[in-house]
């Protein structure tokens, strides 16, 4: 049997986290949910993802500062990143910096699983 895919969402948007959690977890995904950096940091210790989903806007950091340091501290682990923003300056530069790929936000809930899939056969 295949070990299902364990993932990280990181975002301050409640409703955003709430409803991606429920949708994957529906397709057989494990999914934790952090709304800032801060809390994903413990989930990240624990060695618990095998990708992360992270926002480029967060309250507490921002989303390419935290990149820096998850790849720092877990080179191996899949980032994609999320931009609201409409900036694909944001997802060029997070790729610079170690993350797989970025999407812009809204992202249709297929093309999200078809990235962290091929980022965790990357990964492996």
């Amino acid at each position: 049997m295949e070990e299902k895919i364990k993932i990280l969402l990181v975002d301050d948007e409640i409703d955003f986290l709430e409803a991606s959690r429920k949708r994957l977890a529906k397709r057989g995904y494990l999914v934790e949910c952090a709304a800032s950096c801060g809390a994903a940091l413990p989930v990240l210790e624990r060695n618990w993802p095998d990708v992360v989903v992270l926002d480029v806007m967060l309250p507490d950091k921002n989303g390419i500062q935290f990149l820096k340091e998850i790849k720092g501290q877990w080179p191996r682990l899949a980032v994609i990143l999320l931009s609201g923003h409409a900036s694909m300056q944001a997802g060029v530069q997070g790729i610079e910096h170690g993350a797989y790929d970025y999407c812009l936000k809204p992202v249709e809930l297929d093309e999200l699983i078809e990235k962290i899939k091929l980022a965790c056969e990357e990964a492996r």
